[in-house]
């Protein structure tokens, strides 16, 4: 019987430890999830050897990120649902297998049109696998001390592919090619495809008996599936628009009109629905409501510091794109650290412990970057701080995806992790513009020190704006 929050896990599930299947179970999943953390990132370093070598405008070069971005992020919570009704084994491995064919498809490019097919294909295979992923590590472990390690370790992991996917993408382009920042993922998702049928067992929903909760689960809501994925896909690319041609840009702005429009929508949608895509009783919970939040504004606000301090780097200190990637490399090793203290503090404080100490950590790091000057001297305290970031972050990102997944049953699972991993995605995608407004208006007239500092201000309160909120909504009852 699955623990609901009023409920104690069985006793059995702390105590047991990993057997050897779980752990080669752990390895396949983790793999798979590094690899598209890595693809992320690693195109970014790229991008103008790409646009030179295939003849991108510069007006259209960033459609290669925001393509892949919009699937990503539009359709995660989509393949999250359908993984839970024609099983997430099913939609994991053929998510594998589309991303191995656009990865080889995109190496071979000639021409911008079939490199952004590819990057689309990536991004759907990306919004199948990484939910399916997730709901197949959480139901391979049980509520408890090993699913929280689990996640810690999926977590670091996920967060240093972030981080040198832009190392290795810069390596591979000077050494190599940039297409092999696309060939690179084909030996890993065959690998994946090779062992994972014949370790991972198939995870499905039990059947719907009718008149209770899982009644009509078998079916999917249309309705629900169109205004949630348009609403994200509006999301996207009105908050990547905004970024790129500033806040009053009108497409920008009406995108984000219809996202508001359309995701109101689909919450009226699913009140009536017979059988929702999202059951408004689930959004209705507080860890999953809360927990999301604090995940939306902890990957906001770190990707969006990487980017603030990026711009230092080069900016103001003068350092190279490679330099300054590896120069992350401290933010990476943090992460990793991160996740591995993080099953054993929330074994301690709990979830929320986790959260509330992942973010205090990650805000005094971030506030003492507000004392960055223009000097290659402050490069010291720069790596200090982002590794003691780097942390804190994952901390609360580990805190985050335990609160989240936490208290549902198995057949919600697929659900669960879409819900977190769309978050991750619109964190992702919303910090980075939002910072890049304050940045500039900051810097209006003064240094683009000046700006990054203020910048660097306002990312510390959301930090702590993050805390707070997990303090004051996610006390037990």
């Amino acid at each position: 019987m699955t623990a609901t929050l009023s409920e104690a896990p069985p006793a059995t599930a702390p105590a047991r430890g990993t057997t050897g299947r779980q752990r080669l179970v752990l390895v396949v999943l983790l793999a798979a999830q590094f690899m598209l953390a890595v693809d992320f990132s690693i195109l970014n370093v790229a991008l103008p050897v790409i646009g030179q070598g295939l003849g991108f405008s510069l007006g259209n070069l960033q459609w290669i990120a925001t393509s892949f971005a919009l699937c990503a992020a539009g359709f995660t919570l989509l393949f999250g649902r359908v993984a839970d009704l024609l099983g997430r084994r099913r939609v994991f491995l053929t998510g594998l297998a589309v991303l191995a064919v656009a990865s080889l498809a995109g190496g071979l490019a000639t021409g911008p049109e079939v490199l952004l097919a590819a990057r689309v294909a990536q991004g759907l295979a990306t919004a199948a696998v990484t939910p399916a992923g997730l709901a197949l590590l959480t139901t391979a472990f049980p509520e408890g001390p090993l699913r929280d390690r689990a996640l810690g370790l999926n977590g670091a992991l996920m967060s240093a592919g972030f981080t040198s996917g832009a190392v290795l993408g810069g390596l591979l382009t000077d050494l190599l090619s940039w297409r092999w920042a696309f060939f690179v993922n084909v030996p890993v998702a065959l690998a994946v495809l090779l062992v994972a049928p014949r370790l991972i067992a198939e995870s499905r929903p039990r059947p719907a008996t009718g008149g209770g909760r899982e009644g009509g689960r078998g079916r999917m809501d249309l309705p629900g599936a169109v205004t949630v994925t348009g609403g994200l896909l509006a999301l996207v690319y009105g908050l990547t628009t905004a970024g790129e041609r500033g806040w009053g840009y009108p497409p920008a702005l009406v995108a984000l009109v219809a996202a508001a429009l359309l995701l109101t929508a689909f919450w009226f949608v699913e009140r009536s629905a017979a059988a929702p895509l999202v059951p408004v009783r689930v959004l209705r919970r507080r860890t999953v409501v809360w927990g999301n939040a604090a995940g939306l504004l902890a990957f906001a606000t770190e990707t969006s510091l990487v980017f603030l301090l990026t711009l230092y780097l080069q900016r103001v200190l003068g350092f190279s794109p490679l330099a300054t990637g590896l120069a992350f490399g401290v933010l990476g090793a943090g992460t990793v650290l991160g996740g591995v203290v993080a099953p054993r503090l929330i074994g301690r404080l709990g979830s929320r412990g986790a959260l509330l100490a992942g973010f205090l950590v990650q805000a005094v790091a971030t506030a003492s970057l507000v004392l960055l000057g223009a000097d290659r001297a402050w490069l010291g305290l720069l790596l200090a701080a982002t590794f003691v970031g780097g942390v804190g972050n994952m901390l609360a990102i580990v805190g985050f995806m335990v609160t989240a997944t936490s208290g549902l049953p198995d057949d919600e699972q697929g659900l669960a992790t879409g819900v977190a991993t769309m978050t991750q995605q619109v964190g992702i995608t919303l910090g980075t513009p939002v910072m890049s407004a304050v940045a500039t208006a900051a810097a209006a007239g003064t240094t683009v020190l000046t700006g990054v500092g203020w910048a660097i201000a306002v990312n510390t309160a959301l930090v702590l704006l993050a805390g707070a909120a997990s303090a004051l909504f996610l006390r037990r009852r």
